[in-house]
């Protein structure tokens, strides 16, 4: 036994976004906090890494989207985030290259994306201000609902869940919804790849998440000076500044439980006593690997099995000397067969002509490369590693079908100019970075894995859980607030303790599965 009391600790496991916020907002209420990370830096896959030759790369997400919720966590621990972490807007936001014929320099001013899309489709440029006023009012709508936990089924039928519903059309796909505004399918790509932030088609994912493009548009797409893995290192030094305890290279063996319940961890084969336990990892291998099958009885390895995950992605990070042209920050570069392209990738088979996503931020950041040279970022979606691809046989050649994407944008030069090369495949998001079955973008966001049937942030008994993979779901602003759903649980179950009403929460089934 670790102790016959309760720990005032909290452990949390991994420092990545969700972890940090996590621990901020813990540390503002007294609670001593102690990040276990088992890299040798915090921000997890929201971390820039530096490479031979002083280029910088992003590893896993390159821009920053909605900060309000960030900010506010913030002003709640008496920082404002402007004086840690500088954020460009950017202007254009990206550039949209359709393969099969057209472009769009996608930006917030209104009056230039109507211009940009009636280049393509004039009929649809005149539903663009609908189209944003209308996500306008669902975004409101949801957010209540994006902050409320989901603990059981009668949160289904919550006030703000009831008030969301006429605006969500649940039953339609992203791109459906989009064809009441545009019928140019080139249009509809342009406010509905965003899906992909969520590993998903537009073509399958729910309806709800066209308030993605509409976030970028209302909000900002920005970019953070010095990479991504800059706002991670501001939230890791307030963290610290608030006695937060970060341990890096320290790897988390398993949760220890007593009696049914977390006590503590072991990590590097020390065993830390903690009151409370809170996950800040890829869901599908965290929970394989730190909590016995008994403990989660909602996700046994069964369920896992057969949970619906994201697609993955085939990266190249490539240091690149000479000039780029005039390559935008971000371009996306849509195949001809787009819709093929993602049928594809759903059913295992990797894309001859995939579409590709470029991230060029000297264009807007020079610290990323030496004088006179570019970091590249590349990323290709591809099949997850459910599907039977032998990435050690088809990296080369699918390096080579990358770098013939790159030459449709006018990079037809590149591979003499590589200075520096990381290749990272499905395999590698899995076996180095520890990404359940290389699933890049974590447990899919369909109908059957939101609310409350998507991992709960409480999850058993001292033991939460924050990140992609749980409630609200993926995406930097989203995971932050789950973060602040995690701690405001967390608290409210430390205070019930403390009054002596500690109930231990009701293990219920999924709907369609037997009551364990």
């Amino acid at each position: 036994m670790l102790n016959s009391s309760p720990s005032p600790h909290v452990a949390i496991v991994g420092a990545g976004p969700g972890g940090l916020a996590s621990a901020m907002l813990l540390a503002r209420e007294g609670i001593p906090v102690t990040i276990f990370e088992r890299e040798p830096a915090v921000g997890g896959r929201t971390r820039t890494i530096h490479a031979p030759g002083g280029y910088k790369f992003d590893i896993g997400p390159t821009f920053f989207l909605y900060p309000r919720v960030l900010k506010d966590i913030f002003e709640a621990c008496g920082e404002q985030l402007e004086d840690h972490v500088e954020l460009k807007r950017l202007d254009p936001q990206y550039h949209l290259v359709f393969e099969g014929g057209g472009d769009i320099r996608a930006t917030y001013d209104l009056d230039r994306l109507e211009q940009e899309i009636a280049r393509l489709a004039p009929a649809d440029a005149k539903n663009v201000r609908r189209f944003l006023d209308d996500n306008r009012e669902k975004l409101e709508a949801f957010r209540p609902v994006l902050e409320q936990a989901f603990s059981s089924p009668a949160d289904l039928f919550s006030p703000a869940m009831i008030a969301a519903l006429p605006k969500l059309r649940p039953f339609s796909s992203v791109d459906g919804d989009l064809k009441r505004y545009f019928a140019d399918p080139r249009v509809r790509l342009a406010f509905s790849f965003q899906t992909k932030y969520l590993g998903m088609s537009p073509f399958q994912c729910p309806s709800l998440f066209t308030i993605l493009s509409f976030l970028e548009y209302e909000h900002g797409v920005f970019h953070p000076m010095g990479g991504c893995g800059a706002v991670s290192d501001a939230m890791a030094n307030v963290a610290r500044k608030m006695g937060v305890d970060i341990r890096l290279n320290t790897p988390v063996d398993r949760i220890l439980y007593e009696n049914g319940e977390a006590v503590g961890l072991e990590a590097s084969g020390e065993r830390f006593a903690a009151g409370s336990v809170v996950v800040n990892g890829d869901f599908g291998h965290a929970m394989r690997q730190l909590v016995p099958e008994e403990m989660r009885p909602r996700w046994t390895n069964k369920k896992l099995d057969r949970a619906k995950i994201s697609c993955s992605t085939f990266m190249l990070y490539l240091g690149i000397e000479g000039d780029l042209g005039d390559l935008a920050h971000h371009t996306i570069l849509l195949s001809k067969e787009y819709e093929r392209n993602i049928h594809e990738i759903t059913n295992g088979i990797l894309p001859e002509e995939p579409s590709i996503y470029v991230h060029h931020a000297g264009v807007t950041d020079p610290s990323l490369a030496p004088k006179g040279h570019a970091s590249l970022y590349v990323l290709v979606p591809v099949p997850n590693l459910r599907c039977d691809v032998d990435w050690e046989r088809e990296a080369p050649r699918y390096r080579r079908i990358a770098l013939e994407r790159l030459k449709v944008l006018g990079l037809t030069d590149i591979e003499s100019r590589i200075r520096y090369e990381r290749v990272v495949t499905p395999r590698g998001w899995e076996d180095d970075f520890a990404v359940f079955e290389g699933a890049t973008f974590n447990l899919a966001h369909n109908l059957t894995q939101m609310l409350y049937f998507r991992p709960h942030n409480r999850f058993g008994r001292n033991v939460y859980l924050v990140g992609g993979g749980t409630h609200p779901g993926s995406g930097l602003p989203v995971i932050y607030e789950g973060a602040r759903i995690t701690t405001r649980l967390l608290l409210e179950d430390r205070e019930r303790r403390k009054i002596g009403n500690d109930r231990p929460e009701p293990v219920v089934a999924p709907v369609g599965e037997a009551a364990v």
